[in-house]
């Protein structure tokens, strides 16, 4: 079955299951990086789901998107959907710095990411989706 951009989005035990499967295909380096950083996201916080949209890329989200997951052939990208928002002390973001909303992290073959300030930023990405969810809520019932 070939997959699609516009198929159904993936959670729970769905999504994680395609993304093992993904990992379990990835039979160089980017397999254990993926693996690695999709570890670090979910134990950042009990509050994130993980999902697969567009038909194979893993989401992190909590109150929105927080980051995809995706690979390609020399890198594995994690694109935070409000990156330009985010404190980046540690310097994580190397990619996609143009923009005015995302920034993403490249990791490379033979690259190793720091752990706990990747799990700091996606603990400041759940924030971000909360605060804006409130904003949203806020402005709606007003």
């Amino acid at each position: 079955m070939t997959e699609s951009k516009s198929a159904p989005p993936l959670s729970g035990a769905a999504a994680s299951a395609k993304i093992d499967a993904k990992i379990a295909a990835l039979d160089d380096w980017r397999g254990p990086v993926l693996a690695r950083v999709r570890d670090l996201i979910r134990s950042a916080g009990p509050e994130i789901a993980e999902t697969v949209k567009w038909g194979r890329v893993p989401v992190w989200e909590h109150a929105g998107i927080l980051t995809t997951g995706e690979v390609y052939k020399a890198w594995v990208k994690l694109t935070f959907a409000h990156g330009a928002a985010l404190p980046d002390p540690a310097g994580l973001f190397n990619s996609s710095l143009d923009g005015g909303t995302r920034r993403a992290i490249d990791i490379r073959e033979g690259e190793t990411i720091d752990g706990d300030a990747l799990q700091a930023m996606i603990r400041a990405a759940a924030a971000h989706n909360e605060e804006r969810s409130a904003a949203r809520s806020k402005k709606t019932s007003a």
